[in-house]
């Protein structure tokens, strides 16, 4: 073994800092490429990351929030796909690569695998740590039994094969740097890097106002008609460290809107990184002045075998809503108001008659952005938790027998204020097979919240329409629950509208709402 040098110089760390990024970004472009769903080649779900030897998060890729911020925990406990790296022939890894991809289903009770669950055990098959390949060598006895609980098996292994190469990208570029450099060095820059990382976190958060700021929020419901439920936050800063207490957040729910603690985590490390107000590495030295109290049996961390599947996706917005919120109070001049709130989940599947085989479409739909102190918000984006792209519609209607109607902004639905909230979204999908959909979402009963005077966003709402006798009847549309799963037959068409964001600010003068022209687009 090498003699341990000195400690890398703040030009040299900021450059190291760029190669661990890059080979986590490089990563995300092989996966991205060599996946099958477009769930992963077009939305881009999936995040890659770089951890050390002790699983310890040091760089990741400009990927999905919530899966970053969780992935620690999950490498951890081995419960995503993870890649040794032994540098120098070593008997023990220097590092790991880690890889996460939203595959469109993985079993359970529903196609997409997002059911109105009441158990963890419907929302697909459940996986402890076990090796997918060993020595290079795929373990067919693994993928046997995966691949026989999945409704498209034939995706499932491609997407699975693309996580495993992207890993060994990361790895290569690992072993290329540590033999240019050395393996120490690599390590001892990683530790290094951690260690600056905490610092300058450290000091950013000693720049915020000292304190404790409350706020209370809720979910609509739990998809089993509880609801609505709290989630109450107290948010300490001090002493160069952010604690958020979400003691008397409600108890753990029955339907699957439960958080587990990671994503809890996720989200916390998410919404105080907006408000630094400095660029900063997300590693684990940022993870370090950040503390989480979530009590347990409680939504932001249940018991098993509490459901979790819309914890991920939808919870997860609500505790950044929350944590904004407190933050806000602290910080007026620099927290926008409540942006949508919600990742829209729609899963449609069935059986797709032109290649003989099931079929598993998920989407989430982006909505409005909350205004804010510099100005309004954005429309018809992805906000906070998710970072995913819309499939477009070329792409969507090639892979499923779906038609997609319309894709629209939904003009006129965010907030009023000095800095107006975002407009949401719609978006129309025609089955052209019979399918089971579910539509997990939420805001539609609880607005997305203004700030400083600015007006709550429009919620968000779901319609089906069914083919009678050929025809669609328009005045017989059905509005659906934010949460639901049913069977249609060929023809029935969904339209899912998203929430816009909250206003910002009072407006300067009150200005009457404009009435809608018959057969203009709806405000």
């Amino acid at each position: 073994m090498s003699p341990r040098r000195a400690p890398p110089d703040a030009i040299a760390l900021a450059l190291y800092r760029g190669l661990f990024t890059a080979a986590a970004e490089e990563m995300g472009a092989t996966l991205m490429r060599a996946a099958h769903s477009p769930n992963i080649t077009e939305r881009l779900d999936h995040s890659c990351a770089v951890f050390d030897a002790r699983a310890r998060l040091v760089a990741q890729a400009a990927h999905i929030p919530v899966h970053l911020g969780s992935m620690p925990r999950a490498v951890e406990a081995a419960l995503t796909c993870i890649s040794p790296v032994f540098l120098e022939r070593r008997s023990q890894p220097s590092f790991f690569v880690a890889s996460r991809a939203h595959h469109a289903d993985v079993g359970g009770a529903a196609p997409g695998s997002l059911p109105i669950a009441h158990e963890v055990y419907e929302e697909g098959v459940r996986i402890p740590p076990v090796f997918v390949r060993r020595s290079g060598v795929e373990e067919p006895g693994v993928m046997r039994l995966l691949l026989a609980n999945v409704r498209t098996p034939h995706e499932r292994r491609a997407d699975l094969a693309a996580q495993l190469g992207a890993q060994v990208t990361g790895a290569r570029r690992l072993e290329e740097l540590a033999a240019r450099d050395g393996a120490d060095a690599l390590e001892q820059a990683a530790d290094a890097l951690l260690a600056a990382t905490e610092r300058h976190a450290r000091a950013l958060v000693r720049r915020l106002p000292r304190g404790t700021s409350r706020f209370e929020s809720a979910l609509d419901d739990d998809g089993l008609g509880h609801g609505p439920l709290p989630i109450r936050v107290a948010l300490t800063i001090g002493d160069g460290r952010v604690r958020a207490d979400f003691t008397g957040t409600a108890p753990q729910a029955a339907g699957p809107v439960n958080a587990v603690q990671a994503v809890t985590r996720a989200a916390v490390l998410y919404a105080v990184r907006l408000v630094l107000g400095e660029e900063i590495a997300v590693n684990d030295g940022l993870l370090r002045v950040i503390e989480v109290v979530a009590p347990a049996g409680s939504l932001v961390d249940p018991r098993p075998p509490a459901a979790v599947g819309a914890g991920n996706v939808e919870t997860s917005q609500r505790i950044v809503d929350t944590v904004l919120g407190a933050l806000a109070r602290a910080l007026p001049d620099r927290v926008p108001a409540a942006s949508s709130g919600t990742m829209n989940n729609l899963l449609i599947g069935g059986h797709d008659p032109r290649t003989d085989r099931a079929f598993a479409y998920y989407e989430t739909l982006g909505g409005g952005h909350g205004g804010g102190p510099a100005g309004p918000g954005e429309s018809a984006m992805q906000a906070h938790m998710t970072n995913t792209r819309n499939t477009p519609i070329e792409s969507l209607e090639h892979a499923y027998p779906l038609h997609v109607q319309h894709l629209r902004v939904r003009r006129g639905t965010g907030g009023r204020g000095l800095h107006r909230g975002g407009d949401g979204m719609e978006r129309a999908i025609e089955l052209l097979v019979p399918a089971r959909v579910t539509v997990i979402a939420e805001r539609r009963v609880l607005a997305p919240y203004g700030l400083a005077g600015g007006e709550p966003g429009a919620p968000g709402s779901t319609r089906i329409t069914r083919a009678v006798r050929g025809k669609r009847v328009r005045q017989r549309d059905v509005v659906m629950p934010g949460k639901f799963t049913i069977d249609l037959a060929e023809g029935a068409l969904i339209t899912v509208a998203s929430p816009g964001g909250g206003g910002w600010g009072r407006a300067t003068r009150a200005r009457r709402p404009r009435r809608a022209r018959r057969g203009s687009t709806p405000r």
